[in-house]
């Protein structure tokens, strides 16, 4: 019998709700103009978004549009790492020794009961006097040549903030790592435990276990939280513009200090924030449903 597709339908509650939406917005815009006595002024938004550039006879990316592109490329590359991270720990986590479990876990606690801009702060300053200097990331940019700075412009932004984008997409995955880690050990502990006595009784090693029948299978379980960590990933990126990032957060501060038009410029950064989360949810969720038709 074919499936039919269901119609959105929307009820009473929903209508009220969506009209105590509406009544608030326009309540919050009252009270701005007649308590704050602002006057809304959008004509020079646009312009922050994108601006004609005369050298090159085209349209380029201003402020807020570098920001955002700035704060996709540390969410995306922050994410990569940081899954890299919790694979690792997370298997630490699930190991039958007990110091890989030990270390995995101090790792995990000390970030998670650690607030967020005390870790940022420390590990960034740390990073950028003792690890950077040693991955010699200045001295590589500096010697590049210009097809390599093109494809390094591309990935991480302008060559001169390159170091400083670097150490912040370390501070990110190495936070974020932590909740991974704790995704991907219980997407682990969530395989039945007889899949795993299977694989022993056909003489297969720990090693073989692992990645040929835990992690296949723990990978399905483990995607839609490993996407919800994703979305908190571009929000939490804003953190790092405490460190003078140019992301996001702190390109909206400049713009919005200097245009004094503070609601218009957090009102379209909220905005952009928005729309990328939810087209990054809109894009998972489809991918969850695709994993679960075509999964075990």
């Amino acid at each position: 019998m074919a499936s039919r597709r269901k119609g959105i339908r929307l009820s009473w509650v929903d209508c009220i709700v969506f009209a105590a939406l509406i009544a608030a917005a326009a309540y919050v815009s009252y009270r701005v103009d007649s308590v704050l006595e602002y006057r809304w002024d959008w004509s020079g938004i646009p312009g922050y978004l994108y601006r004609w550039d005369e050298d090159q006879q085209r349209w380029v990316a201003n402020l807020l549009m570098q920001g955002l592109f700035t704060t996709l490329r540390l969410a995306l590359w922050g994410i990569v790492l940081a899954a890299v991270i919790g694979v690792l720990f997370g298997i630490m986590r699930t190991a039958g020794r007990l110091f890989p479990r030990m270390l995995s876990r101090a790792y995990v606690e000390l970030i998670r009961n650690i607030p967020p801009l005390v870790f940022v702060f420390i590990f960034y300053f740390f990073i950028s006097s003792q690890v950077m200097p040693l991955l010699g990331v200045e001295e590589y940019v500096r010697n590049a040549s210009a097809g390599t700075l093109a494809w390094l412009e591309f990935l991480f932004g302008p060559p001169k903030l390159i170091p400083n984008v670097i150490a912040g997409i370390l501070c990110l995955s190495m936070f974020e790592g932590a909740y991974v880690t704790e995704i991907v050990r219980a997407g682990i502990q969530a395989v039945p435990k007889t899949q795993a006595e299977a694989g022993l009784s056909v003489g297969l090693s720990d090693r073989q276990l692992m990645r040929y029948v835990i992690l296949p299978q723990a990978v399905q379980r483990v995607v839609p939280p490993l996407a919800g960590q994703f979305i908190t990933l571009v929000k939490n990126s804003s953190i790092v513009s405490l460190i003078s990032i140019q992301e996001l957060t702190f390109l909206a501060v400049e713009t919005a200090v200097s245009t004094m038009r503070m609601f218009e410029v957090w009102i379209t950064v909220a905005a952009l924030y928005f729309g990328v989360c939810f087209c990054c949810a809109l894009l998972f969720n489809r991918l969850e449903r695709r994993m679960a038709v075509t999964g075990p």
